[in-house]
């Protein structure tokens, strides 16, 4: 419907309405930035202040502000105090270590034992009621031992708690590669809510704007009346959207806390690196080096060598060995003399019946084909892995660039809509405020588009070297 345009209402247009003339410009040949949050002009009246929206609001915005520094250095030290105060990881880390105590253990098998046994004892010899002796015995023994042969048994024991280590260093490379991820995804997703809130919160203003447009207007027509409400009514759902963008930038920073700690850095910008799909075919060849696939291969390695022992330890072992003892005695016969014991030599020994020997070697070598299995299988799966989340990538970034070119004939639709309304009484207040709920909620899909687009990356940059190899 079209309302007849009255001197008042150009009146009250012409005063409240010069930011959405100052908008309605051409566009630009140059592509726009990469997240399209436009800055308010210079004031020019109070709808044009940048809390003439918020301020009837009441709402604290500090919480949008954003630092303008390089977003990989921001990256790379949240990265860093992360992995400082992990409570996870500082396990992973004792893990590790212990890992590399049993390795020494086991080495430690090859080299000669030795053993001192010191014996006392208090002697009493009677025969009928008479005591013939009394006194006391010291005795010690001293015995050594050291492998010779054993079909290398000690050997593939120490090479199995070599891979165990290696898988337990994998593992925590593993859990610090998981943390990076972690705490890179939620400041990319804390950026996007803070971006979301700068477009909510424009939108806020211009609402407001047209609300106390309407609210002069109708004062003097109340025929107008029913447009009032339906601004009113876009004006809620616009704060709506805000206050849900606050919350669930509110959220996200309650988890960010938990690995960053307080107080929290300032929200990051768009990060350049991470809005380039990495190449596939170098990614492929990266995927190798990932810490799930080295920890998988060690894995398999250890098996291999566990099986290799249980079958080594099935077979003649050779032991050289040595024994010295002494005895000394107390209050004895007078003048008896001390014993003393001297003896090596070399001990054979010889398996001959072992019934569960060859069920007990059967199952170390299925569990060695069994991890080679698992290895083969994870690498498969993070290779299609890989080839899903480039293709995802590939789309996302293509509907971020799709979305910019709806939002310059966004832009162009608004404004003309505007100024037809304003203008020559053609369009309805309907029609505008349909114009810019579609203006602003592209922008937001732009915003969501962006920072999808950049998690993707992270997450193949994760599946290769680690997310924070690509910051460096």
């Amino acid at each position: 419907m079209l309302y007849p345009i009255r001197p008042l209402l150009l009146i009250g247009l012409a005063v409240l309405w010069p930011l959405a003339l100052a908008q309605s410009r051409p566009p630009k040949k140059a592509p726009p930035p990469p997240v399209p949050v436009a800055e308010a002009p210079p004031s020019q009246g109070r709808c044009n202040e940048d809390d003439a929206g918020l301020s009837r609001m009441g709402r604290d915005m500090t919480a949008l502000e954003t630092n303008n520094g390089d977003p990989r250095a921001a990256l790379q030290t949240l990265i860093d105090t992360t992995l400082s105060r992990s409570k996870a990881l500082g396990a992973v880390r004792l893990l590790a270590d212990a890992a590399r105590s049993d390795l020494d253990e086991t080495r430690a098998l090859s080299l000669p034992t030795a053993t001192l046994s010191v014996t006392a004892t208090g002697v009493r010899q009677t025969i009928g009621s008479a005591t013939v002796a009394r006194g006391g015995q010291l005795g010690a023994t001293l015995s050594a031992g050291m492998p010779i042969w054993d079909f290398g048994r000690v050997a593939k024991l120490t090479d199995w708690r070599k891979e165990l280590a290696e898988v337990a260093a994998q593992g925590q490379r593993s859990a610090e590669e998981q943390l990076s991820l972690n705490v890179v995804t939620l400041a990319l997703d804390r950026s996007r809510y803070v971006l979301q809130g700068q477009v909510y919160t424009q939108y806020v203003r211009k609402m407001a704007c047209l609300v106390d447009a309407l609210e002069i207007i109708t004062k003097a027509d109340r025929g107008r009346a029913s447009e009032l409400v339906q601004a009113q009514k876009s004006l809620q759902q616009a704060d709506l959207s805000l206050e849900q963008a606050m919350s669930a930038l509110r959220q996200t920073e309650v988890r960010m806390r938990r690995l960053v700690g307080e107080p929290l850095p300032m929200s990051i910008g768009m990060t350049a690196s991470l809005s380039v799909l990495p190449d596939l075919a170098q990614m492929e060849t990266d995927i190798l080096l990932g810490a799930d696939v080295a920890q998988a291969e060690a894995q398999a390695r250890s098996q291999r060598s566990l099986a290799e022992s249980v079958i080594a330890g099935q077979k003649p072992t050779i032991n050289l060995t040595g024994n010295a003892s002494g005895l000394l005695r107390s209050g004895g016969s007078p003048g008896e003399p001390r014993s003393t014991d001297i003896g090596a030599g070399v001990s054979v020994t010889i398996p001959i019946l072992q019934p569960g020997a060859q069920a007990q070697a059967n199952a170390a070598v299925q569990r060695y084909r069994a991890t080679v299995l698992q290895r083969d299988e994870a690498i498969e799966a993070k290779r299609y892995r890989l080839l899903e989340m480039h293709e995802v990538g590939n789309s996302t970034l293509d509907r971020a660039h799709r979305i910019v070119e709806i939002l310059r004939n966004s832009d162009r639709v608004r404004a003309s809509t505007l100024q037809q309304w304003q203008q020559l009484g053609r369009r309805s207040l309907f029609d505008v405020m349909a114009a810019e709920g579609d203006y602003y909620s592209m922008r937001v899909a732009h915003v969501n588009a962006m920072f999808d687009a950049q998690q993707i990356v992270a997450l193949i940059w994760s599946m290769g070297r680690g997310v924070a190899a690509p910051l460096r």
